[in-house]
């Protein structure tokens, strides 16, 4: 075994169904006095009975909220946090709630309480994201970390099949970027193996039955640990790439990455000989892209990125975004190997590798 360093945040994960009324014990573990609710729309009544829960410590509701985190919509709600006096933020949705969320933690340093609804994995982490200019930057700070994670399945169960499908992929495909990362480890890469056999094994029956709590509860612990690893490990191509078409062209966070992923994962997995055992341990084939772009299509993904109303000169943007610097990934990143490989997920060809 060759010599690796393992580092981990410090993590708080409170899991099970019911756990958001576990809400107001977390506020008051943390001396918490005032409370801003963030919350996608969609989550309005979760975020109402919440509220209720808290009573006086309820500063507000606030729930303009936008995927991929405009700073325009970061700073008028640092601007509404620091007029509430809010010295805590819970955070009730997806990834843009949660990156809401973040970006007003960043600016304030208050903490924050993540109630996930999505899949995203982004509720585990300490990285940010905002968009400007048709650029998305991130970065990492402790302070966006949240104190508290709760997982409640019985929250997933009016998730959309459309919705469901494509942000669980987007959790898989932290576990498979970190299996090949620069600074992996054994320990990572076990967890990242044990995220992505649940993931694979309940995602499809979500997808066909959301009310199957016992499937959530699996998903949620595949999304958990991906979380896990998005945090602890570098991220490769597949993100890079993610980010470019997402902060250019404001395509949709999750299907963008279910579409993504199983290029991403044949071009770079043919460089990462350990990484591509674990994922054919896992999925039953050599045939890792050819597994995952059947694994979204079962649950409903878009297969290419013309279906996301991508035009064929928007490739060369992303191909350029994606090589404008330098990052570790398995194989070398060039200009013209990534505008080949957005030409395969631009057509929605099977991948055979």
């Amino acid at each position: 075994m060759h010599p690796f360093v393992f580092d981990i945040a410090r993590l708080r994960v409170v899991f099970g169904r019911g756990t958001r009324s576990r809400v107001v014990q977390e506020v008051e573990s943390i001396g918490a006095k005032q409370v801003l609710v963030v919350v996608s729309p969609s989550h309005a009544r979760t975020a109402a009975v919440l509220a209720d829960q808290l009573g006086t410590r309820c500063a507000g509701i606030y729930d303009k909220v936008a995927q991929h985190v405009p700073v325009e919509k970061a700073a008028a709600a640092t601007s509404h946090t620091r007029a509430l006096g809010a010295d805590v933020c819970v955070a009730i949705g997806g990834g843009s709630a949660i990156g809401l969320a973040k970006a007003v933690a960043l600016e304030t340093g208050i903490p924050i309480i993540a109630i996930p609804t999505t899949y995203s994995g982004s509720e585990m982490t300490s990285i940010w994201g905002l968009t400007a200019n048709g650029v998305k930057r991130t970065g990492k700070d402790p302070r966006v970390q949240a104190r508290a994670v709760i997982y409640d399945s019985e929250l997933f169960t009016s998730l959309p099949p459309s919705v469901a499908g494509p942000s669980g992929i987007n959790a898989m495909a932290h576990a498979v970027e970190g299996l090949y990362a620069e600074n992996a480890n054994p320990i990572m890469s076990s967890l990242a193996q044990e995220g992505i056999a649940a993931l694979a094994r309940a995602l499809p029956v979500v997808y066909r039955d959301s009310k199957n709590l016992d499937a959530q509860d699996q998903v949620l612990y595949g999304a958990c640990l991906s979380g896990i690893l998005l945090n602890s490990v570098g991220m490769s191509l597949h993100h890079k790439l993610c980010h470019a078409l997402g902060g250019a062209f404001n395509t949709p966070h999750a299907e963008t990455h279910a579409i993504v992923l199983p290029y991403a994962a044949a071009f770079n997995l043919e460089a990462a000989p350990d990484a591509k055992a674990r994922m054919t341990a896992v999925l039953g084939t050599s045939n890792v892209g050819g597994a995952l772009y059947a694994l979204g299509a079962s649950v409903g993904a878009p297969r290419s990125l013309q279906d996301l109303g991508l035009k064929p000169p928007d490739l060369d943007r992303v191909a350029e975004l994606a090589t404008r610097t330098p990052y570790p990934n398995p194989r070398p990143v060039t200009r013209a190997a990534v505008r080949e490989l957005l030409e395969q997920a631009y057509q929605g060809k099977v991948p055979n590798s």
